[in-house]
């Protein structure tokens, strides 16, 4: 039984290793290069300018997507400390046991 316990991953594992060569071995005629573009057709405003900022730039794209996504967790965070503070937790006065 501790045998096949043992098997059973490994035999997986092996499989999971071989799956993409048996992709590449199935042939086919060479694709294209994938073109990944957002449609703007029916945006307006600040979403226009993220999907036009998106089809054009993409390394300004991804540093405005990381700011924005630091910006929206820093508000969050600072909403809910205040939300707690409203219900009478003091937080600040806890001692972290890392």
């Amino acid at each position: 039984m501790k045998r096949l316990r043992t098997l059973g991953p490994m035999v997986w594992g092996v499989l999971m290793f071989l799956a993409p060569m048996a992709a590449w071995a199935s042939g086919g005629e060479k694709q294209g290069n994938l073109v990944h573009v957002a449609d703007t057709r029916n945006l307006s405003g600040f979403n226009l300018y993220i999907a036009n900022l998106y089809n054009t730039d993409r390394l300004l794209f991804t540093i405005v997507a990381v700011l924005l996504t630091a910006l929206m967790g820093l508000a969050l965070g600072l909403l809910m400390d205040w939300i707690v503070g409203l219900i009478g937790l003091d937080l600040s006065t806890r001692e972290g046991k890392e």
